[in-house]
């Protein structure tokens, strides 16, 4: 599911978006509840033009109520996009504390999270180039919206999920970063 009226260049950062879900997050099973949501096209990819994070910070309060004010049948998640702010990953990871603070803010805390994607993501402790890392890249950031339901029953349905975390590590391992390039789902080292 797309938000309508998007333009040529929404459409292409959309098309690298779903290029992404479906060869890395679906293909290498990354996240093993993202091909239900996907197949029944509940995923809401909401491309944002902010050049501020003043400006992604308001599309993503109105994205969060959207989120909450849709039964989840119709739309259980949202990637909002945002190529043209928070390129720079250490102001990414530095907005996720307003997303949050924004979420909580809205009383929507227990209902809904922000989970994040970058193409220069990095977890703490990590050489930059470290593949582990690559679990997280996307070709733009995004903001993925997530509800709260929707993970308890996934992790329900998905008696390991607390070794998710550790079998994508083995995946991007035995993967490398030429098996990632192959992939075509940008971003490359």
């Amino acid at each position: 599911m797309s938000t309508p009226n998007l333009n040529a260049d929404d459409d292409a950062i959309v098309a690298a978006t779903r290029q992404w879900l479906e060869r890395a997050v679906i293909g290498l099973n990354l996240c093993p509840f993202a091909k239900s949501v996907y197949v029944k096209e509940q995923v809401r990819y909401v491309v944002s033009n902010a050049t501020a994070p003043e400006a992604l910070l308001e599309t993503l309060m109105d994205e969060l109520q959207h989120l909450s004010d849709t039964p989840a049948e119709q739309v259980d998640t949202t990637l909002l996009i945002h190529p043209f702010v928070l390129t720079d990953f250490e102001d990414y990871n530095e907005f996720l504390d307003v997303a949050d603070a924004a979420v909580e803010d809205m009383a929507l805390d227990g209902e809904l999270q922000v989970a994040s994607f970058h193409p220069h993501y990095q977890f703490a402790d990590t050489d930059v180039n470290d593949i582990s890392n690559y679990t997280n890249r996307a070709p733009y950031p995004i903001l993925h919206l997530l509800r709260e339901d929707s993970i308890a029953r996934a992790v329900e349905a998905f008696p390991d999920a607390a070794d998710i975390f550790e079998k994508n590590i083995d995946t991007m391992e035995r993967l490398g970063h030429d098996g990632w390039d192959k992939l075509d789902v940008g971003p490359a080292r």
